[in-house]
């Protein structure tokens, strides 16, 4: 049979002369778009419809080949193919599972895709996510098979795409997008990974990218707001007046859920579509979002945000009036300042998979050669203003002192951050361990491109040094749980690399002069690892290799200790000092440079890209897992407009 008649639902012909057959189940779906209800002359009719192999190509045409105001003439027919479909799938009898399914499917796949009504479409998704998160684990949910043959894909790009639809229906469409790609995919070939890994549609990209960009922006906004709020009244005069003994109390209040439903969907778009690279780096003015929708919106977020259908067509119009005193801002910026916010307090299940998945993307998009260009881009700068969580020893920075500077610099603010403010004993490893990573990797570029980077070096160079510190003083405690050697080993290779390499990427002189500095000023902290790593790797035990690579990489930190501090000690001898001031130490270093000897070590810009299996796994499964949950929690016909559902619907029973 020709794929056209079969389109046409025509049996094979007998004979020239004969007029051509149709199949009996291409009749029953005749008498669906039929007016009349099709079970009032057969009361068996749905249970033999779902006996009867599904015509997915004839089902297709005729559902695409309705208008508006026929889909209206026959709604209750529809609403009755729906209400069977479903009612069908908890028979026992598989044949019937399986032909209802199809027809389910295949139906919403083409309301989907339709101009019918936005609000039935909404009921589409919803029943989608739905089916797709009926078992905890999504891998385990038989319905997807169906859903993977009978691919929805192409409906959610077409979504996605335009306008009107992603404003109202976006968030549902890059959720369900997210799970769907997580199905089944460390076990068989996902459709969906592959099909989203090529798509290249630049309306699509962009529309997915708004929708991820709105809903963290309005994240961040909610979070701002109670931010002010917290820190408006009593409770800020109370805290200014016997110090920050309530800080804690503090950042409990201001915790906002997270989301890491759209996280993952922005995981999957970096790390799966390389063209997506180009949407973060794509600016817009910098709107704030207001923190209630506009109009009921026909979403389902998993979390309280929403999303704003009203503010997304303000960013994506090209009539948009550009104020001069507005900021530009773009995805990569608003994801930086969500990463900000969940970063402070890993102490939470959700907050800490929200901060693991955040410095993963990170580690996507900084081994991305555009977008390490786009972050090291010298002529585009963006003022980005990071939270800095409340610490007793520091004030608030003031937002309009933030410097307009490369991106490059906000992503190293950001792990010099998280460095410097979670070191406790519920020690994070894992998160440190990739925050270090992200800045080899991006001092890695610098290396390779010669970008001379204009930053304030010593602030990591102190943040690092710092994390030694906290390494060596807790190393019983630590060595119980963690192999602190690891993230020590990285520690000292980056200083290797600016040791080795500083003079190509470093910004002038002085700042190699004041990494020397540095060094020696800190000289006990790098002797006592020495001594530590010495000790462990001496002894026979579990620790004794790793303890050993630790001490060769210190070769040329010890090197440049030992060779300048007698030279410092007796430039203070001979002129009488006491105590140096650092102008006067960086004199010495300056003039001794042609004496000190170093090795040349290998590897140093050398590093194991992502891959996310098998390491990441299960980090993901139990992820989706979560998100499942969630999204089941809160599918629900209440972010539906009431109102608009009864006028459009008034007449279906």
């Amino acid at each position: 049979m020709s794929q056209l008649e079969k389109k046409a639902g025509l049996l094979r012909r007998t004979s020239s002369s004969k007029k051509p057959l149709k199949e009996k189940v291409v009749l029953m779906y005749d008498e669906i778009f039929a007016k009349e209800d099709p079970a009032k002359n057969n009361s068996r009719f749905w249970d033999e419809l779902f006996l009867m192999k599904v015509n997915l190509e004839y089902l297709e045409a005729k559902l695409e080949s309705l208008d508006g105001d026929e889909v209206m003439k026959i709604k209750d027919n529809i609403n009755s193919l729906f209400h069977h479909c479903v009612q069908a799938l908890a028979e026992e009898h598989q044949i019937k599972v399986v032909n209802a399914l199809q027809d389910l499917m295949e139906s919403l796949d083409s309301l989907l895709c339709g101009e019918g009504s936005e609000s039935l479409k909404a009921l589409c998704l919803k029943l989608l996510l739905c089916l797709v998160t009926v078992t905890d684990n999504i891998s385990q949910n038989t319905i997807l098979e169906y859903v993977m043959i009978n691919s929805i894909f192409e409906a959610i790009l077409q979504i996605l795409s335009d306008v009107s639809t992603r404003g109202q229906h976006g968030y549902d469409a890059v959720v369900l997008l997210a799970l769907l790609v997580n199905y089944r995919k460390y076990e068989s070939v996902n459709p969906y990974i592959v099909k989203l890994s090529i798509v290249d549609d630049e309306p699509t990209l962009d529309g997915m990218g708004l929708v991820v960009g709105q809903a963290l922006t309005q994240y961040n906004r909610q979070y701002k707001d109670k931010e002010e709020e917290n820190h408006g009244g009593f409770f800020s005069t109370l805290t200014s007046m016997v110090g920050s003994m309530f800080i804690a109390d503090a950042d409990e209040k201001l915790s906002v859920q997270t989301n890491e439903a759209i996280l993952l969907a922005l995981y999957e778009a970096v790390h799966l579509n390389r063209n997506f690279i180009t949407v973060l780096a794509q600016s817009h003015p910098e709107i704030d979002i207001p923190t209630t929708p506009i109009t009921p919106v026909p979403t389902t977020p998993t979390t309280p945000l929403g999303t704003t259908p009203l503010s997304m067509d303000m960013m994506n119009s090209s009539e948009l009036p550009l104020d001069p005193n507005l900021q530009t801002s773009n995805l990569l910026i608003t994801f930086l300042k969500y990463s900000s916010i969940v970063m402070q307090d890993t102490k939470d299940e959700h907050r800490l998979n929200s901060a693991r998945l955040c410095l993963i993307i990170l580690t996507c998009i900084t081994e991305d050669q555009y977008a390490d260009a786009f972050l090291h881009d010298d002529n585009m700068n963006f003022r980005v203003n990071l939270h800095r969580m409340p610490m007793r020893h520091r004030k608030k920075a003031a937002e309009k002192n933030v410097p307009s500077r490369p991106l490059v610099c906000a992503v190293l603010d950001l792990m010099v951050e998280f460095i410097v403010t979670h070191m406790m004993k519920d020690f994070p490893m894992d998160l440190y361990m990739r925050c270090v990573q992200v800045i080899h990797k991006l001092i890695c570029y610098q290396k390779k491109c010669r970008i001379r980077l204009h930053y304030t070096w010593r602030e990591l160079w102190s943040a690092l040094i710092n994390l030694l510190k906290f390494l060596l003083s807790n190393e019983t405690v630590l060595l119980a749980k963690h192999n602190i050697f690891h993230l020590a080993l990285l520690v000292v290779n980056l200083f290797n690399m600016f040791i080795t390499y500083g003079d190509t990427f470093l910004p002038t002189s002085n700042s190699y002069d004041e990494l020397y500095y540095e060094i020696v000023r800190m000289h006990q902290i790098f002797d006592n690892l020495y001594c530590m790593v010495l000790r462990v790797s001496t002894n026979a035990g579990q620790w004794k290799e790793p303890a050993s690579k630790v001490t060769h990489s210190l070769v040329n930190v010890r090197a440049i200790i030992n060779h300048f501090n007698p030279k410092i000690e007796s430039y203070a001898a001979v002129n009488h000092i006491s105590q140096l001031s650092e102008d006067q130490v960086l004199e010495v270093v300056r003039s001794n440079y042609d004496t000190l000897t170093l090795k040349l070590q290998d590897g140093l810009d050398q590093f194991e890209r992502y891959s996310e299996q098998p390491k990441e796994a299960a980090f993901f499964k139990e992820l989706v897992r979560s998100i499942s949950l969630n999204v089941r929690k809160n599918v629900s016909l209440n972010t539906l407009s009431q109102d608009l559902l009864l006028k459009e619907f008034s007449t279906i029973s």
